[in-house]
């Protein structure tokens, strides 16, 4: 298969590349060159999404089964871009996310639920600004996005993929590998509210062999991506962590109130916790029944914790600057517990 990839040094999108590299697949990539080093064996051409006259001369350049657009987020951009490749391309993957959806991150959530109200056109600046713990605007252009996509490609030619939180080797956002630190470095770590909290990360391996096998069945439709609700738990995560890293800590369990009585930021200052009840119960039964297959959670954290040792990828990025509890304020929180 011919595939053409915009985006594909990072993370899922390099994932996807490696991936289909790996099936024999002619690969073709299309970034700036700026985010990451191009994957051994692709086709790179350079050039930028937002610039016309690039997505023209791309358009120019080949013929593809298929496209997958990682990096999309503004719809006017997605949607000039779908134009140009719709006659090159005979199908879509576009990457979106379950932040699209009107009721994330407090309501369970299914592919029937609502979703943001954004038109295919918009610009970057459509919309309201981010509320706390409500919709945003990166889910809401996501949405327009996804719109874009369909209008042009229509739905017989369209996979839309909407991940939840997608963990593994290469995560530039730096939850799990924060963790993986963390619980390296031993001692006692604060672990966040009740230990049998379910959780549904699910691995960006995963993620990018649902795309590419759904491209040679030739499905179509939208598609959220998680593991199975109920499957794991937080518990188990820190678990793993500890196991994988061969380490001492031992695991102190705050209770929700507390951390959030210490200002604690869910998300970002303890990376996977969030108390909102959808979080970690996204229904994601259609993309297993159209084969998506989730590998053990320890394998993900294994993986890691692998690629954190023997690579000198440090991956500092402006979100994963963010993530993190200080070890001072852990210790003053683990001091309230006496």
């Amino acid at each position: 298969m011919r595939l053409l990839v915009l985006g594909g040094t990072l993370f899922l999108g390099r994932t996807v590349v490696e991936a289909a590299l790996r099936r024999g697949w002619h690969v073709t990539t299309f970034n700036r060159g700026q985010s990451g080093a191009d994957v051994p064996g692709v086709q790179a051409l350079r050039g930028d999404r937002t610039n016309p006259t690039d997505m023209r001369h791309l358009a120019e350049s080949g013929a593809w089964e298929a496209v997958v657009d990682m990096c999309g987020y503004v719809p006017q951009q997605v949607l000039g871009g779908a134009r140009l490749l719709q006659p090159v391309c005979d199908s879509c993957v576009f990457v979106s996310t379950v932040s699209v959806y009107e009721g994330w991150p407090a309501e369970p959530l299914s592919e029937a639920a609502r979703v943001l109200d954004c038109p295919a056109d918009a610009d970057e600046d459509f919309g309201p600004p981010d509320v706390e713990d409500g919709p945003t605007r990166y889910g809401r252009l996501k949405a327009g996005c996804e719109r874009a996509v369909l209008e042009t490609f229509g739905a017989e030619r369209t996979i839309n993929v909407r991940p939840g939180v997608v963990l593994g080797p290469g995560e530039y956002v730096g939850r799990l590998p924060w963790w993986l630190r963390r619980i390296a470095a031993g001692g006692h770590v604060l672990a966040p509210g009740a230990r049998d909290r379910s959780i549904q990360p699910v691995d960006v391996r995963d993620v990018a062999n649902f795309v590419l096998d759904s491209l040679v069945a030739g499905t179509a439709g939208t598609f959220n991506i998680t593991a199975p609700i109920g499957r794991d738990t937080f518990a188990d995560l820190l678990n793993a962590c500890k196991k994988v890293t061969d380490s001492n800590a031992e695991l102190v369990w705050v209770p929700d109130d507390l951390l959030r009585a210490h200002g604690v930021r869910q998300w970002s200052e303890l990376p996977l916790w969030r108390t909102h009840r959808g979080v970690w119960q996204v229904d994601s039964t259609a993309a297993h029944s159209n084969g998506l297959k989730c590998r053990p959670l320890l394998e993900t954290v294994a993986a890691t914790w692998e690629w954190l040792s023997t690579t000198d990828q440090a991956l500092i990025n402006e979100r994963s600057t963010e993530i993190g509890l200080s070890r001072q304020r852990e210790s003053d929180i683990l001091a309230s517990l006496a």
